[in-house]
């Protein structure tokens, strides 16, 4: 950049940020401890939500698989979570490319709504349960009806957040909700129908400390269907050759910050400067008051950093109401369109 550009990337933050606190350049511990807080300073501005975090995706739901009739001795534990299948396919694709039968899909069998949760899927004909949800029935099955079908999928590795918290998918058809309330409405989720409701979930990490987030439809989707999301990113830095990552590593890194608002950046992290290196509060409340207020400027032209739900009275009934004394025993509240009412 010319040298009286606005600072972009990591290398400039960082310079910017020696300038002002007429530091020495070119001290590679210093410089390392600069990159950690303008990398705390960029999760800390994006504890807000900001349009420019915004991603979109799709979830593609799975059409449940019902071909054959399926057989479970009850001799012992191995054998009550052993399925045979007859004249099964589970282990052969559809057209898109999606095996018939995967491990973590859940499987009904017989006329029992028990949900069962597939370990591994050992071949075309023979699936073995988890030791969680072993076959409990009282008799064997022999040539019984069943079906595998998936109500709960990966959302995209970066996702933080939704940005709608009220619906999850774009088309405003799928209600979101929290975990407790799903759970009391679709407690087995074994009836298959078109999603209405969904809820967010974390399996935990396994294999890496990435996290594992989820999203859970009820009822579980009956077919196919395209669903479309939008949801914040946890990557909140760019390489020069457009790679997103989630945070300022490189010299060339930028943050997803739109310029104009990246001296907050700074800002933040001299901050964090004075209050761990210097233990100077004085200073440190001087650039949290210059990050604040460059922030009340980018919502002042961006809108609401969020998008939830306010309580907005209807200042002239509203008033009236509260003023009038109460003389009736019998009258009750209303929820009518005189009192509060929910918007945005």
């Amino acid at each position: 950049m010319a040298a009286g550009d606005a600072p972009a990337t990591l290398s400039e933050l960082r310079t910017d940020m020696l300038e002002k606190l007429k530091e020495v350049t070119g001290v590679t511990a210093v410089n390392t401890i600069i990159a950690r807080f303008l990398n705390q300073a960029n999760q800390d501005l994006h504890l807000e939500r900001w349009p420019w975090a915004e991603r979109r995706a799709t979830i593609r739901t799975f059409d449940p698989y019902t071909t054959g009739t399926v057989d479970v001795a009850i001799t012992n534990l191995t054998t009550r979570r052993t399925v045979t299948g007859t004249t099964t396919a589970w282990n052969t694709t559809n057209s898109f490319g999606d095996a018939n039968a995967q491990a973590l899909m859940k499987m009904t069998l017989g006329a029992s709504g028990m949900v069962h949760l597939i370990s591994t899927v050992d071949s075309a004909t023979q699936i073995t349960l988890d030791t969680s949800t072993p076959f409990m029935g009282d008799t064997a099955l022999d040539d019984a009806g069943y079906a595998i079908y998936q109500d709960d999928y990966a959302v995209a590795s970066d996702f933080d957040d939704v940005v709608d918290m009220r619906f999850f998918d774009e088309d405003r058809k799928i209600q979101l909700v929290g975990p407790k309330e799903f759970y009391l409405a679709y407690a087995r989720n074994s009836v298959r129908a078109a999603p209405k409701f969904a809820t967010l979930i974390e399996l935990g990490p396994s294999g890496s400390v990435s996290l594992r987030r989820r999203v859970v439809f009820g009822p579980a989707p009956d077919k196919q269907y395209i669903i479309p999301y939008r949801y914040y990113t946890t990557n909140l830095a760019v390489s020069s050759t457009g790679t997103a990552a989630a945070n300022l590593s490189a010299d060339t890194d930028e943050p997803i910050v739109p310029l104009r608002w990246r001296q907050a950046l700074v800002y933040k992290a001299l901050q964090l400067w004075y209050l761990s290196r210097q233990k100077n509060e004085t200073m440190a409340t001087f650039w949290h008051g210059e990050y604040t207020t460059l922030l009340l400027r980018a919502r002042q032209a961006h809108g609401p950093a969020d998008d939830r739900p306010i309580i907005r009275p209807r200042v002239g009934a509203y008033f009236e109401h509260a003023r009038r004394p109460w003389t009736a025993p019998s009258r009750r509240l209303t929820t009518g369109s005189r009192w509060d009412q929910l918007g945005q």
